[in-house]
């Protein structure tokens, strides 16, 4: 995981020798919006309105970030109004790169071999990290965003114009608990696995391990009393919590030393992840393969190796029972 200087790609890990050993996540750089009259949305520039074959995603198949927006694309029936390009799953030296693989891609946009060239391409001297997903605006060969969270948001609401777009996962009368959620969710669970894999002292690992957990607990005990987080019905909030579970045994308990439970000892979290994984189209966003493979196969730091574990075996296909529990 390296980073652009003035446009000159730099291989250069975190730096957490100033922060007691914490692995503290970069702000994503750019933060504009696609709207429905491409007027400018609560950050950035406008200028980028919905329309059908304008936009992009790059994504890796591994990465939770990414999977958030395939999810969201899936759902909201946008496959046919927003191509994709894949990357490799292994990042090396260079990032993530556009490299031969099963269901991977290259660029399909242009001939770029590395992922940080797509940066430079919109911004030929930006400085930061580079990261996966990138919305991508063929239009004005420019990034329209870089960050996952918002990128989402967009794909529900933005295109209701250009597709059939189905449910509102971030209805209006639910947005405060819903932010809510997010904002725990994302600090000890979804970040909090890497805080716990990438810290590099005693004391910053405890402090993220206990931070999971508590709120693994909270999450398993939300879930024992009503089927998704928030309100009655699927939520955005149910989707970003996802992209962390499915990877949660198969990865984070072994790679990243989240060993406390396996999701498999949580019945209801375990559940409410099979009742997500059997909704049409989204087995077909989780890509163990490159998940695993990238994970063990691109952090020398954590498993220096590189040996890919051949277990566990898990069954999202098993009958999840969720449907007994009202919010």
């Amino acid at each position: 995981m390296g980073l652009l200087v003035d446009g000159v790609w730099h291989d250069k890990w975190y730096d957490t020798s100033k922060s007691g050993g914490r692995f503290k996540r970069n702000e994503s750089i750019f933060r504009n919006w696609v709207t429905a009259d491409g007027e400018a949305g609560p950050s950035g520039r406008g200028g980028f309105k919905a329309e059908p074959d304008r936009y992009h995603l790059y994504v890796s198949l591994a990465c939770p970030w990414a999977h958030r927006t395939l999810i969201f694309r899936a759902l909201k029936g946008l496959e046919d109004a927003i191509s994709v390009s894949v990357v490799h799953w292994h990042m090396g030296e260079h990032g993530w790169e556009f490299g031969e693989g099963e269901d991977c891609t290259g660029d399909t946009l242009g001939d770029a071999r590395y992922l940080h060239q797509i940066y430079t391409r919109a911004v030929s001297d930006y400085s930061g990290r580079v990261t996966v997903p990138i919305l991508w605006d063929k239009k004005t060969g420019s990034i329209v965003s870089n960050e996952s969270s918002e990128i989402i948001r967009m794909l529900n609401s933005a295109f209701a114009e250009v597709t059939d777009s189905g449910p509102d996962f971030y209805p209006e009368t639910l947005r405060e608990e819903i932010d809510a959620v997010n904002e725990r969710v994302y600090h000890t669970v979804n970040n909090g696995v890497y805080k716990c894999g990438f810290a590099t002292s005693q004391e910053a690992y405890d402090e993220a391990f206990t931070a999971l957990f508590d709120s693994m607990a909270w999450l398993e005990d939300r879930l024992s009393r009503q089927r998704y987080l928030v309100g009655d019905r699927i939520t955005e909030a149910d989707w970003r919590l996802f992209t962390t579970m499915v990877r949660f045994d198969p990865v984070y308990v072994g790679h990243f030393k989240c060993n406390k439970w396996r999701l498999a000892e949580l019945p209801n979290l375990w559940g409410h992840t099979r009742e997500l994984f059997q909704i049409p189209g989204i087995a077909e966003t989780v890509n163990l393969h490159h998940i695993k493979q990238h994970y063990f196969g691109s952090h020398p730091t954590v498993n220096p190796t590189g040996i890919v574990p051949q277990g566990p075996e898990i069954d999202f296909h098993a009958p999840h029972q969720r449907a007994v529990l009202t919010a």
